[in-house]
């Protein structure tokens, strides 16, 4: 169960991620140099639930045009990491042979092998979409779902420059202290260093 403390954070991280997405500059991407925009937004794992609501509501609200500036209107494209893999298991024709594949092989040899068939590039593939229009905000979710398939460092480097003009925001369950991840406050998530807390 998440603390007073815990919540009161999360509250503060959904009033500054609703603040940002009414921002003209975090909008259009600026003041990041050459790099892509990217936030994370990480709250306490036992707020799962609250979290997934939340972004459902923000959602909701762009798509009503609630979100943005008078010249540009937020645009949320929310992606789950889990419904990415699963969409690249079943393009592969894999999908249904999984639980199978589960009883036959132990799990290192399971998780060597969905490695090999849903690689970071692959995610950034089905995330994309063309083109990228002003006001576009991309939202990655079910981070702790791919664990430990994909760990979301490696997607975000694949990400470079595929969406340099989009900001994108990583709804983490867990901490970020500026060079390393750790999921569920628990889990060494590997080290990455481009990206910036929201609050």
């Amino acid at each position: 169960m998440a603390t007073p403390l815990q919540r009161e954070n999360f509250n503060q991280r959904c009033s500054s991620l609703r603040a940002r997405l009414c921002d003209a500059d975090f909008l259009a991407n600026k003041g990041l140099g050459n790099e892509a925009g990217i936030f994370t937004f990480c709250y306490d794992p036992t707020l799962e639930y609250e979290a997934r609501d939340y972004f459902y509501r923000l959602c909701k609200d762009s798509k009503a045009g609630k979100l943005g500036t008078n010249e540009t209107r937020a645009s949320i494209h929310l992606c789950n990491l889990y419904d990415i893999l699963l969409r690249i298991c079943e393009n592969k024709r894999i999908l249904d042979r999984l639980p199978i594949q589960e009883q036959k092989r132990d799990p290192d040899g399971m998780l060597k092998q969905l490695q090999r068939i849903a690689k970071p590039q692959a995610f950034v593939e089905e995330i994309n979409w063309q083109p990228h229009e002003p006001g576009d905000v991309l939202i990655i979710t079910g981070v702790g779902e791919v664990y430990p398939f994909m760990r979301v460092h490696n997607v975000l480097n694949n990400m470079q420059s595929t969406f340099r003009d989009v900001p994108i925001v990583v709804a983490y369950p867990g901490t970020y202290d500026g060079g390393s991840l750790s999921l569920f406050g628990k889990l060494s998530d590997g080290n990455y260093y481009r990206a910036f807390d929201l609050v």
